[in-house]
């Protein structure tokens, strides 16, 4: 099969190249580097320096390919109540980029990785069925970026399907990045013997998901051809997983013998509190199984930036909006 990864040089875009390549696949993919490193890109594939954005380009890049999954995103949530213009702008006309391209380039079957922020604050845990009521605009952006996929979809006549990965932890997930990937961003600040920041009580509470437990869901949506045109939550559910920020400091300074307590900022606007999916549903039409609890994923993480090096924090996002509701970590560049 001939697959297409957007955001190739991602966190999840790299790991599924590595996926597929040692399945046997032929993979190509593009990234702009804005997220993305190009030491995660596997040697071989066939890589376009290239953002979704660019039509034509990715035009050029998708023609022969059987299949693509569509990674590539700012993922910059709570980023993206003050930048909403770069971060909704990406998500939704680079998606729609990569559909029309895909489309003008006879692509069997669309792949897009969406987000749990499309659920917002509604009951958990999250079902398929909810109604999403999105509460910031990269949770929007994501959800209007899934429509116009089912309704190109209908009109063209192509199989696609939609992913919803939980909170994916672990390696070459960016740790530099100071806007997002909390355990990753507690690591790389903990190893430099510095004071990890948590925004409100820390008594928010997600289920993070490994990246490996992930990939085997996604490569079911991919290739096999009996699941299509569904929406399906990819994560762990209500289990050992589920876990609050405190929680999450506790586990990584025990691992690391960190002595030093956080420190507390007040809350970001328009954060989700509680955020957990129903894993029914990927249980039984992909196999999902949990494989990894979150301390084997922190070991990974904690491993992997061990060889890699500790970062200084880099600010590559401009803050479009600066007021008194702009957390000041981000504007005193205080990572």
């Amino acid at each position: 099969m001939r697959i297409f990864i957007t955001g190739i040089a991602g966190f999840l875009g790299a790991n599924l190249a590595d996926h597929f390549l040692k399945n046997g696949h032929v993979v190509a993919g593009n990234d702009n580097l804005v997220g993305g490193l190009l030491s995660n890109v596997p040697k071989s594939v066939r890589f376009y320096n290239l953002s979704c954005e660019d039509l034509d380009g990715m035009r050029k890049a998708i023609e022969g390919s059987d299949v693509v999954v569509h990674c590539a995103a700012y993922a910059h949530e709570g980023l993206s109540v003050f930048s909403p213009f770069a971060i909704t702008s990406n998500i939704v006309s680079g998606s729609v980029s990569v559909f029309s391209a895909a489309i003008t380039c006879n692509v069997k079957r669309i792949v897009f990785c969406s987000s749990t922020a499309r659920y917002g604050s509604i009951k958990t845990p999250f079902k398929e069925s909810d109604r999403p009521m999105p509460q910031d605009p990269y949770g929007i952006a994501k959800f209007a970026a899934e429509d116009i996929l089912k309704n190109l979809a209908h009109t063209h006549n192509f199989e696609y399907n939609i992913v919803v990965p939980h909170n994916i932890i672990g390696i070459k997930q960016r740790y530099d990045d100071p806007y997002r990937n909390v355990a990753s961003i507690m690591v790389n600040l903990m190893l430099q013997n510095r004071e990890p920041i948590i925004y409100g009580d820390g008594n928010q509470k997600r289920s993070f998901s490994d990246v490996r437990d992930c990939i085997h869901s996604i490569d079911k949506v991919t290739l096999d051809k009996n699941i299509k045109n569904e929406t399906i939550n990819i994560g762990p559910g209500e289990d050992e997983n589920f876990i609050t920020i405190n929680n999450l400091f506790e586990e990584i300074s025990n691992k690391l013998n960190f002595n030093k307590k956080p420190i507390y900022y007040p809350d970001r606007p328009q954060e989700v509190k509680i955020s957990t999916c129903s894993s029914e549903k990927s249980r039984r039409l992909l196999n999902y199984k949990t494989k990894y609890t979150v301390s084997q994923s922190l070991d990974s993480i904690i491993d992997y930036i061990k060889i890699s090096g500790v970062k200084e924090f880099s600010y590559d996002y401009d803050i479009e909006i600066k007021n008194e509701k702009t957390p000041e970590t981000w504007l005193k560049k205080i990572f």
